[in-house]
C-alpha cells in the first residue's frame, strides 16, 4: 500500500515550507516518528516525522524548493501491505501503448503521426502518476524533472541505479531511443516558412560547435565511434522525429541552428540528444559572458542574494508592524549602580548552579512588575471586533540576533518564576535560537517584548513592536556615563532605555508613567522581592 505524506501544517498561519535537507533517500526503511526532512517555516527550522513504519518510495520537491502545506512531499511503501498492485495495470497501459508504436511503424505517416499525438495527450496522466506514488517508480528528482522536459514516459524508463533506481542518464537514452523509433514513421520537415522552428537560438557560422561542450554525436565530447557533424546551422530545411521536434521547443531551440548529425536523402538530420547538447552549448555561452559582466568593477559592487525565508519573514513581519500599528518611542534613562552591586553579589550563587546570571532575568522581572501597575501596555487591539485586549499574564519575548535574522524566544509566566529559573530558560532558548533548534510554539505567545541592542551598543533607539502586541522596551549598552549628583559630575552606570508604543490604544502619558515605574524597580532591585 502507498501512504501519501503531505507537509503538515507545523503552526499557525504557516502557508508554505522549504526544503531545507532531505534525511532519508528512495529505498530507505523508516520507522514511524523517524526524521524525514528538515523543513524551515517561518522563523525555525523543523524536523518532519515519518507517520508510519515502511519504505521510502519516492521523494517529490527536491532541497530549496518551497512548498505549499498540505502538498505531497513524500510518499512510503507500507509494509506488511502489497506494493505491485499499481503495476499492473501500469505495466497493461504501457504493454498497449508499445502495441500501438508498433502498429504505427508499419501504417501511414499520418497514423504514426496521431500515435504521437495520443503519446503526448496521456504524458500529464503518466507524470501524475509517478509523482502520487501510483506504480512501483524508483527516480531522483532531476531524473523526474529531465523526463517532464523531454516528454519521456518515466514509468516505462529502466534504471541503471542502485535496486532499479531511474537515473538523468536513463532518461536521456530513452528519449534518444523514442527518436530512433520515430524515424521509422513520419519525420517533420522544419523551415523557416512553416511556423514551426522556434527562434529562441541565436544564429552562429558555418562549422562545428566550438564552445567547449561536446559536439552533437559525440556523447564524451572527444573521439569515439559516433558521427561527427556533418552540417552547421543556418539551414532551411531540417528533418527530426516528432519527440525531438518538442524537445527544441521546450528548449527554445530553432532546429534549424543545430548542427547535424547526418545526411538522410538529402536533408540534414538532428536527433534530441544534438538538440540538448547546442542547447547547453548556449547556456554555457551565456553563463561565460555573465562571469565576464560580473568581473566589470560594477559586477563587483553589486551582490544579489534571494529575499526569501527567515529574511523575508521578517520583513513581512516589520512592514505590517510598522504599517499597522502608529509607533511613538519614549526615551529615559535609569542610573542602576545599585542594580550591578546586586548581580554582582549573586553571580557567584547562580555559578555555584551553573546557571550564567546576566541583567535580564532583572529587566524582565521590573517589566513584569511595572506592567502589573499598567496593564495598558500588557495588551493587543482586536480590530476585527473593535475591542481591546488587555492580558492578565505575563509572557515575555527575547529578540535575539541570529545569523539567520532575528528572532523572538518567549518565557512563559515570567511573574511566577525567581531569577535563576529565569536566567536558565532564556540562556537556553537563546542557544537554541542561535543554532535553529528551537520550536515554533517557543517563539509564540509573547505579552510584551525586550529588545537589547545595548550588547552591540549603542545607547538609544526606536523599535519596531513586536506585532500584535501594545510596546517593546528596547535596552542601550549599561555602562559608566557622566552624571549630575549634587551639583557634581560622577560616573555612574547608567542603563539607556527605549519604549516603543502602539500610540491607538496607548498614550504618551501612559509611556512615560510606565518607564519611571521600571527605572523605580532597576535603580533598586530590592522592591523586586516585594513582587
Amino acid at each position: 500500500m502507498v501512504r501519501e505524506f503531505k507537509l503538515p501544517d507545523v503552526g499557525e498561519g504557516v502557508a508554505e515550507g522549504e526544503i531545507v535537507s532531505w534525511l532519508v533517500e528512495e529505498g530507505d526503511t523508516v520507522t514511524e516518528d523517524q526524521a524525514v526532512a528538515e523543513v524551515e517555516t517561518d522563523k525555525a527550522i523543523v524536523e518532519v516525522p515519518s507517520p508510519v513504519d515502511g519504505t521510502v518510495r519516492e521523494i517529490i520537491p527536491e532541497e530549496g524548493e518551497v512548498v505549499a502545506v498540505g502538498s505531497v512531499i513524500i510518499t512510503f511503501d507500507v509494509e506488511g501491505e502489497p506494493v505491485e498492485e499499481g503495476q499492473t495495470e501500469g505495466e497493461a497501459r504501457r504493454a498497449a501503448e508499445s502495441d500501438a508504436g508498433t502498429a504505427a511503424e508499419a501504417d501511414s505517416p499520418g497514423e504514426a503521426e496521431q500515435a504521437t499525438t495520443q503519446g503526448d495527450a496521456t504524458e500529464e496522466t503518466v507524470a501524475e502518476e509517478v509523482s502520487t506514488g501510483e506504480g512501483r517508480v524508483f527516480a531522483a528528482p532531476s531524473a523526474r524533472r529531465v523526463a517532464r522536459e523531454l516528454g519521456v514516459d518515466i514509468a516505462a524508463v529502466d534504471g541503471s541505479g542502485p535496486s532499479g533506481r531511474v537515473t538523468e542518464q536513463d532518461v536521456r537514452r530513452a528519449a534518444e531511443s523514442a527518436d530512433t523509433e520515430g524515424e521509422s514513421g513520419e519525420l517533420d520537415v522544419s523551415s523557416p516558412m512553416d511556423g514551426s522552428a522556434s527562434t529562441g537560438g541565436p544564429e552562429m557560422t558555418e562549422g562545428p560547435v566550438d564552445s567547449g561542450a561536446p559536439s552533437p554525436g559525440s556523447p564524451a565530447g572527444g573521439a569515439g565511434g559516433s558521427p561527427s557533424p556533418v552540417e552547421s546551422a543556418d539551414r532551411d530545411r531540417t528533418l527530426a522525429a516528432p519527440a525531438t521536434r518538442r524537445v527544441a521547443e521546450e528548449q527554445g531551440v530553432d532546429l534549424n541552428a543545430v548542427p547535424a548529425t547526418e545526411q538522410r536523402d538529402g536533408e540534414a538530420f538532428v536527433t534530441s540528444e544534438a538538440v540538448m547538447q547546442y542547447a547547453e552549448a548556449q547556456r554555457q555561452a551565456q553563463q561565460s559572458q555573465a562571469e565576464t559582466a560580473a568581473q566589470t568593477p560594477a559586477g563587483e559592487r553589486v551582490e544579489r542574494v534571494q529575499y526569501k525565508g527567515v529574511r523575508k519573514t521578517i520583513g513581512d513581519a516589520m512592514s505590517r508592524s510598522k504599517y499597522t500599528a502608529p509607533h511613538v518611542t519614549h526615551h529615559d534613562t535609569a542610573v542602576v549602580d545599585a542594580l550591578v552591586e546586586t548581580r554582582e553579589r549573586l553571580k557567584p550563587r547562580a555559578d555555584e548552579r551553573g546557571i550564567r546570571l546576566t541583567y535580564m532575568p532583572f529587566v524582565m522581572k521590573a517589566v513584569v512588575a511595572s506592567l502589573k501597575q499598567h496593564p495598558k501596555l500588557n495588551a493587543e487591539l482586536d480590530e476585527e471586533a473593535g475591542e481591546i485586549l488587555r492580558k492578565n499574564y505575563y509572557n515575555v519575548g527575547v529578540a535575539t540576533a541570529t545569523d539567520a535574522g532575528l528572532m523572538v524566544p518567549v518565557v512563559d509566566d515570567v511573574d511566577g518564576k525567581g531569577l535563576l529559573q529565569i536566567s536558565s530558560e532564556v540562556n537556553e532558548l537563546v542557544q537554541k535560537a542561535r543554532d535553529r533548534s528551537i520550536s515554533r510554539d517557543e517563539l509564540q505567545g509573547s505579552t510584551f517584548s525586550v529588545t537589547n541592542f545595548g550588547a552591540i551598543g549603542g545607547e538609544y533607539a526606536t523599535p519596531i513592536l513586536n506585532y500584535p502586541e501594545a510596546a517593546i522596551l528596547g535596552i542601550g549598552e549599561l555602562k559608566q556615563r557622566p552624571v549630575v549628583e549634587d551639583g557634581e559630575v560622577v560616573a555612574k552606570h547608567t542603563l539607556p532605555i527605549s519604549l516603543t508604543i502602539d500610540h491607538r490604544i496607548v498614550d504618551g502619558a501612559d509611556a512615560a508613567a510606565f518607564a519611571n515605574t521600571f527605572i523605580e524597580y532597576v535603580e533598586n532591585p530590592e522592591l523586586l522581592l516585594l513582587e
